[in-house]
């Protein structure tokens, strides 16, 4: 097992790299704020529908971040190296894919999905959305190149390529919305812009032979049936269970539009807290992968279990210090947001309500469940992910929004009892030690 200051090394980059992540969306929404509530409620809708494929693409580098690391474990670097250029093929064909599907059909699935918003919302989601169509590939290939850099621990490279990005795009939003004018268009070019920055920076890098694993082109284009059913053996699963999760979100975001504008303006400024709140369980997430896969790789069931507990603390200490700071700084960012005091107010209220479950609960929903399925516990951490998502944010969503007129408060609640239910599941599927007879390659 990694001693703590190799877990230092990985964690600090991946922490700031998802801090750097989540400010590119923040900084999308903050920046469009000075266009008008309009313009934030159709980047929010958006944002809600296109996560269904950042999470697919994710869902992907995961399931090879998986077998990438286990043959780290094992000393098999050919076979690591082999393995991460099938997982690139796949992240571009899936990607390409998925982008002229949603270029085609991109005003009809905005209709079909938020179809009951005002006009101008609905104008900036389909301009918004045409835009983001075109980064879907630069996305996938460079969660590709990061899942590489992520399993032989080299946390700080992506870090500084999220640096750049970012500056990227803040400069461009600024330049779109301030000088050009432009809107929502004025905010969605400079994310594509950085996006594809990544990609090409990532993947240049990936083909390094100074790296422990590398890219190899004679893999890029050659199919390896076995490589590729270890990756989508976790993949799949993992991409479904993101898939009806996003989908249920997105039917969520079609609730949310039936109670006006602010409150969907109210949810789409959360929603940016939210993210920056969650980004600690989000950066812990490759480090479990890592860690239990190599630790699993190499035969060690035991150094993944002591693993899993220690990451688990470092994780329970960080989220709690970091949800707290975000609270505390909520109020002050929203002064320089153009909303409302109603909306305001209510923005409040749901980071406060996502903050304290994001402590208690998420840690042990999400990265935990992350390190079950980098020792290959795929199926039940799944099938619990998928009873909890549907069976109670789902219908408690409906519930509480709805049926006793609690609006987006509602569906923020409804969150918290997914995240408890599934955090409890996982919890005694671990202390089981079930998980403990599973095997990747």
């Amino acid at each position: 097992m990694m001693d703590g200051r190799a877990l230092r090394r990985m964690i600090l980059p991946l922490f700031l790299e998802q801090l750097l992540v989540a400010l590119v969306g923040l900084a999308d929404v903050f920046v469009v704020g000075f266009v008008g509530e309009a313009a934030v409620s159709g980047v929010s809708l958006v944002n809600s529908f296109n996560t269904i494929f950042i999470n697919l693409f994710t869902a992907l580098a995961s399931g090879g971040a998986v077998v990438i690391s286990q043959y780290i474990g094992r000393n098999e670097r050919e076979n690591a190296g082999r393995a991460a250029s099938q997982l690139l093929a796949a992240s571009a064909l899936l990607s390409v894919g998925i982008s002229l599907v949603t270029l085609a059909g991109n005003a009809s699935i905005m209709r079909l999905m938020f179809g009951q918003v005002e006009a101008e919302v609905m104008d900036a989601c389909v301009t918004y959305l045409r835009i983001c169509a075109y980064s879907y590939p630069a996305l996938a290939i460079y969660n590709a190149g990061a899942a590489l850099y992520r399993s032989f621990g080299k946390t700080s490279t992506t870090m500084y390529i999220s640096v750049a990005a970012n500056g990227i795009n803040v400069i461009g939003n600024c330049i779109g919305v301030f000088l050009l004018h432009a809107g929502v268009a004025g905010v969605a070019w400079p994310t594509l812009i950085s996006r594809v920055f990544s990609a090409a920076a990532i993947t240049i890098l990936c083909f390094s032979r100074t790296n422990p694993v590398c890219y190899m082109k004679k893999w890029i284009f050659r199919l390896d049936r076995d490589l590729q059913r270890r990756i989508l053996r976790i993949a799949v699963p993992n991409g479904v269970e993101s898939g009806i999760f996003q989908l249920v979100k997105v039917a969520l975001s079609s609730v949310v539009a039936l109670f006006g504008t602010y409150q969907i303006a109210a949810n789409g400024v959360a929603q940016s807290f939210w993210s920056m709140a969650a980004l600690v369980c989000t950066a812990m997430g490759p480090v479990f992968i890592t860690v239990v896969g190599q630790a699993m790789g190499a035969g060690d069931v035991q150094a993944a279990e002591e693993g899993i507990k220690k990451l688990m603390k470092i994780t329970l200490i960080l989220a709690a210090a970091w949800n707290v700071f975000i609270f505390l700084l909520t109020p002050v960012v929203l002064q320089f947001y153009s909303l409302s005091e109603e909306t305001k107010e209510l923005t409040i209220l749901l980071v406060l309500i996502h903050n304290i479950f994001n402590t208690v609960a998420f840690p042990f929903a999400d990265p935990l469940g992350k390190g079950l399925r980098a020792a290959g516990d795929v199926t039940f951490t799944t099938v619990t992910s998928l009873f909890t998502t549907i069976g109670v944010r789902l219908v408690f969503s409906w519930i509480f929004a709805v049926g006793m007129g609690m609006g987006v408060v509602g569906i923020a609640l409804a969150m918290a009892f997914d995240w408890c239910g599934r955090a409890v599941i996982l919890l005694l599927r671990f202390r089981s030690g079930a998980w403990r007879r599973f095997r990747v390659i």
